[in-house]
């Protein structure tokens, strides 16, 4: 009977996939599969021979760092992965299942049934090989480099070329090659190799086909119509940097079509004020370090970008800087799996979209991202080095004061008031679902909002949790009910059709918006629900003296209906009911906000419920913990209206 079930959902993927495809796009599809099939027979197992005349002169640069690298500890997914020992690359470290070494495209990745393969992935991306590289570097101890080495060898004798998950993914390929272009330049391979004669022979014989043939697959396998979402900028840049470093035999030909494809995607992926199409802001950290990595490789190879180019990368920052709260973090919407480009130092995590702001204010010398970027830190190091710190630390201090940015062309309106180290900050999201037809990373969030107070979030979307695993909870986390909006009669406001993919996306309408110097108004709708006979509409009044929020929920309904309204609350908030309808909510060390509903309603308070799902928030990829959500559920018929005011106390 499983299998059975698996199969008809395969089916009602593979249907609902078609769905979101044009004509060229089928065709193209058809084609590829048709290669893939040939590529089994011809292509399995295939290394290449290749060398270079000459090695890459270095373009990062090795910092000083006041204590050396000594940790062993690296996780996936905050489950601890031994890089000191051999390591399963097909193994899934939290199930403790593998994938099989089969054919590449004929594996099983869109359910669980040899494990949770973003896990599986996330170690093959070999990001702590940087590490190990730095371990070296900094105490001179032979042991890290042999571990380095080892490493490599084990990955390439355990993942022949279209043999086993590692070859699935074209991003997880292009991830590679970042890696091994930092790791290349943390060793100073061409010093190394002339005082190590077997270092000079795994480089020779192994390591540089490796990268070549990552080039290939890289170079022949690119993200193309509905799919060429964050996955086509990964890989032109991972193509692009492989070109562009060494010197292989179809350099100029990667170079000339990943920049190519780089430029173009800077400009369709944002809008004019540089934000990202994907509706998913922990993606921006992502997306942005593909663009300025390659960026950066460009200027110093003599492969430099165009103007257009530099200055959309500004307005990423300038975005950035703008979505950033006084926290020093962004609001959650959208998905997010935790991924980095690269990444230097591991063990706790860093703030990358400070680090973004830090490499922003070198490149554009601008005081106002340094103010919210903080340290200069490791990563800025390597790719600036001193001249760039010195740029850094020489920038003017400028105060931080509550800005209000609002863009009505993108859907996203970022209202902030304070002052004397204060801030209230809403976000409202009147943004369409996602990018392209299949909006991969979207969440049906439609007119939802994001509540922090002097820097701690208190009504905040739930995050993500996970992609192709349980499929129940990635149906919750994405869904209309896990986000501050309204959901009518127990669906989304668009259709889920699969981990990754939507049908029947909604349109958003910015009704109305103005801000003046006492308060902001934004209203907005959607036709989501327009096959139900309901429309949605919701205004927001903030007052921007007192922080207050005020806001209006307009049903439109031919009919009887049932309707869900959650505020979700982030779990370091407490929430008291201090009458049937008014809620106290606080942090530890921090002031009170006030929630009064409308006075129709019956809320209660629940958390950690499973059946069915409500009141969980996900702080990170495959982790989740119970949170409280103030829930209230009704049947009405016909046209109502609601209001809720949230006012934050002094």
């Amino acid at each position: 009977m499983g299998n059975r079930s698996a199969q008809i959902d395969k089916l009602a993927w593979y249907a609902n996939r078609l769905k979101t495809m044009s004509l060229p796009e089928i065709n193209y599809r058809l084609n590829t599969a048709a290669r893939k099939k040939l590529d089994r027979w011809q292509k399995v197992g295939y290394f290449p021979k290749v060398s270079l005349k000459a090695y890459p002169s270095p373009i990062l640069f090795l910092p000083e760092l006041s204590a050396p690298f000594e940790t062993e500890k690296y996780a996936v997914f905050g489950r601890p992965l031994r890089i000191d020992q051999p390591i399963d690359w097909h193994k899934d470290i939290i199930s403790g299942t593998s994938f099989p070494p089969d054919y590449s495209y004929s594996i099983d990745t869109r359910t669980e049934k040899h494990g949770i393969v973003k896990v599986t992935w996330e170690a093959n991306r070999l990001q702590f090989l940087t590490h190990i590289c730095l371990q070296y570097r900094y105490s001179g101890d032979k042991k890290y480099l042999q571990r380095f080495v080892d490493m490599v060898r084990s990955w390439k004798e355990a993942n022949p070329y279209l043999r086993g998950v590692n070859w699935y993914s074209n991003i997880e390929v292009n991830l590679r090659i970042i890696t091994w272009f930092l790791c290349w330049e943390i060793l100073e391979v061409p010093q190394l190799c002339e005082k190590d004669p077997a270092f000079k022979k795994f480089v020779d014989g192994l390591w540089l086909p490796l990268i070549y043939l990552h080039g290939l697959h890289a170079d022949k396998h690119p993200s193309k119509f509905s799919s060429s979402n964050n996955h086509l900028i990964a890989e032109a840049s991972g193509l692009f940097i492989a070109g562009a470093y060494w010197n292989f035999p179809r350099s100029k030909k990667w170079v000339r079509k990943a920049q190519e494809i780089l430029e173009r995607e800077i400009q369709l992926q944002h809008s004019p004020n540089g934000i990202n199409r994907e509706e998913a802001s922990e993606y921006i950290q992502f997306i942005t370090d593909f663009f300025l990595i390659a960026f950066i490789v460009g200027e110093r190879t003599g492969h430099p970008f165009s103007d257009a180019y530099r200055q959309m990368l500004k307005k990423i920052f300038d975005y950035i800087y703008h979505l950033m709260g006084q926290s020093g973090k962004v609001p959650y919407y959208g998905d997010d799996d935790d991924g980095h480009t690269f990444v230097l130092a591991h063990g706790k995590p860093g703030n990358n979209f400070k680090a973004l702001l830090a490499a922003g204010a070198v490149l554009f010398k601008d005081p106002a991202l340094k103010a919210k970027a903080g340290a200069f830190g490791l990563k800025n190091e390597v790719l600036f080095g001193p001249e760039g710190k010195a740029v850094f630390e020489n920038l003017p201090r400028e105060e931080i004061r509550p800005q209000t940015r609002l863009y009505p062309e993108e859907g996203h309106f970022l209202i902030k008031t304070g002052e004397n180290g204060r801030e209230v900050y809403l976000h409202i999201d009147t943004a369409p679902l996602g990018y392209l037809s299949i909006a991969a990373h979207g969440h049906a969030d439609a007119l939802s909002f994001f509540l922090e107070v002097d820097g701690k979030p208190y009504i905040t979307d739930v995050g993500t949790y996970t992609y192709h695993s349980e499929p129940e909870w990635r149906a919750y986390f994405k869904g209309t009910l896990a986000h501050n909006t309204i959901r009518v009669d127990e669906q989304d406001q668009a259709s889920n059709a699969g981990p990754c993919l939507w049908v029947e996306h909604y349109q958003p309408h910015l009704a109305f918006y103005s801000e003046d110097e006492q308060k902001v108004i934004v209203k907005g709708s959607h036709d989501g629900y327009a096959a139900l006979g309901v429309t949605h509409t919701r205004a927001y009044e903030f007052d921007k003296k007192t922080g207050a929020i005020t806001i209006t929920d307009n049903l439109e309904s031919d009919g009887h209906h049932i309707y869900e309204i959650p505020f979700h609350l982030h779990p370091e908030i407490r929430a008291e009911q201090v009458s049937p309808g008014e809620f106290a909510l606080s942090p530890s060390g921090g002031r009170e906000v006030r929630l009064r509903l409308d006075e129709s309603l019956q809320p209660r308070l629940i958390r950690g419920a499973e059946e069915p799902i409500l009141g969980w928030y996900s702080p990170s990829f495959l982790q989740k913990e119970p949170t409280t959500v103030i829930y209230s559920r009704f049947e009405k018929e016909g046209n109502f209206q609601l209001t809720t005011i949230i006012e934050p106390k002094n």
